[in-house]
């Protein structure tokens, strides 16, 4: 059986749940083995880097992974959170289509 997601790589997510509920960003890449994304600007991790040979150490800050049930796709034409579903197209081509407005996501 095909693992899927509602949410694909290059889409704008709206965050449901947990420390940064309400916030939007892109997501980066998408893991279905572990049912995963990650979402740039969101889930920042601090994480400390000791230093080896030329590599300078420090603390960096980057994403951490967040799961995608907490994901919600921002149509672009009406630019609000929404579920999405599938249609399939005129051609027999499948599209997945914002359930507020109608319109085929991108």
């Amino acid at each position: 059986m095909k693992n899927k997601a509602h949410v694909k790589k290059d889409d704008t997510v709206y965050i449901i749940s947990g420390k940064d509920r309400g916030k939007k960003g892109k997501v980066l890449s998408v893991d279905l083995s572990k049912k995963m994304a990650l979402v740039e600007g969101i889930n920042i991790a601090t994480k400390h880097i000791k230093p080896r040979g030329q590599q300078q150490g420090g603390i960096i800050h980057q994403e951490s992974p967040v799961y995608i049930d907490k994901l919600m796709v921002i149509c672009d034409k009406c630019g609000k959170p929404s579920r999405t579903g599938i249609k399939i197209l005129d051609n027999g081509d499948k599209a997945r289509y914002c359930k507020k407005c109608e319109e085929i996501i991108k």
